[in-house]
């Protein structure tokens, strides 16, 4: 099995978990060794590997802020390296493919909790737009793969996810990883106010290790050209995300939020009726998860991405 980006943090997770189950045969690549950017050198590593299976998680991400940013880069790296491992893949005849899309492909306003044939139904959110056309094509490349050629890939659409190896950077961190490290380094610092971005939004928030065994799990147990829901089926506001996360870290000051900040998508709830029905569901509780977390970021705080 071929993990596409094992090092970042849904990547490591599937690898753990495959590691964990006994898997001995798998395969990566660092960027360093593989760029996936390259079409030629992506088509000639599946080529001479030839994995039975492949699971996509290699993706240009980044939260509000970096989206808002660098918009094209967002697009432009993102469907070339779906387009270049898709491609390979079918040349190499790849088994099963599982591509790993984002939540965020969703409609902005879409019916809570959010099912999948909401996709398409109404606009995305502005501020992360780029990425989430990225992945709606690559949903759309891996049906046209299956209606074309017959075969049997996948695609799945994770929640918000966080966990050890995540992104810390001040600038282009996911929200609760940004939270984990402002509110350790104000404990740190002996700093007794946090200033954070807006705190109404509602956010579900999905463990890695727990998006690692979905992802075992659909691979052995679906079949189908509709993309499926990965998460817990609860979220939380980010006011109330944050105080766990500054419990977690041991912070007694206050937070200021700050009210001029972009929210983002007002609430972002998957429906996950169908995974569940096939019998999976999430184990991590997101306070368990979220202590772990900080526990993890300070034992890695001088290695961990910035």
């Amino acid at each position: 099995m071929y993990v596409a980006g094992h090092r970042g943090l849904v990547g490591s997770a599937v690898w753990r978990h495959l590691a964990a189950e006994g898997f001995t045969d798998l395969v990566g690549r660092t960027s360093a060794e593989l760029d996936l950017l390259e079409r030629d050198a992506v088509r000639s590593f599946l080529a001479e590997t030839g994995p039975r299976y492949v699971v996509l998680a290699a993706a240009k991400v980044g939260g509000i802020l970096a989206n808002d940013t660098y918009p094209a880069d967002f697009y432009s790296e993102n469907i070339r390296i779906q387009v270049n491992v898709l491609d390979a893949a079918l040349e190499a005849g790849v088994e099963r493919l599982l591509f790993l899309g984002s939540s965020c492909i969703y409609p902005r306003l879409a019916p809570q909790p959010i099912r999948e044939d909401s996709l398409l139904t109404g606009p995305l959110e502005p501020t992360n737009e780029a990425y989430a056309i990225a992945k709606i094509a690559g949903v759309q490349h891996v049906q046209a793969m299956r209606r074309q050629h017959g075969v049997r890939w996948i695609s799945a659409m994770p929640t918000n996810l966080y966990g050890p190896g995540d992104n810390f950077s001040r600038t282009r961190s996911h929200m609760l990883p940004g939270l984990v490290r402002r509110y350790v380094e104000a404990v740190e610092a002996g700093v007794d106010v946090v200033t954070s971005w807006r705190p109404e939004p509602r956010r579900e928030l999905l463990h890695t290790d727990d998006v690692g065994s979905a992802c075992l799990h659909l691979l052995e147990h679906y079949d189908d050209p509709a993309p499926i829901n990965i998460g817990t089926g609860e979220d939380a506001t980010v006011a109330e995300i944050a105080a766990m996360v500054a419990e977690a870290a041991g912070f007694t000051g206050r937070t200021e939020w700050d009210l001029t900040k972009p929210a983002g998508t007002p609430r972002k709830l998957l429906d996950v009726s169908r995974i569940n029905d096939l019998g999976w569901r999430a184990r991590i509780g997101l306070r368990e998860g979220i202590a772990s977390t900080v526990a993890w970021y300070r034992e890695h705080a001088a290695d961990v991405r910035r």
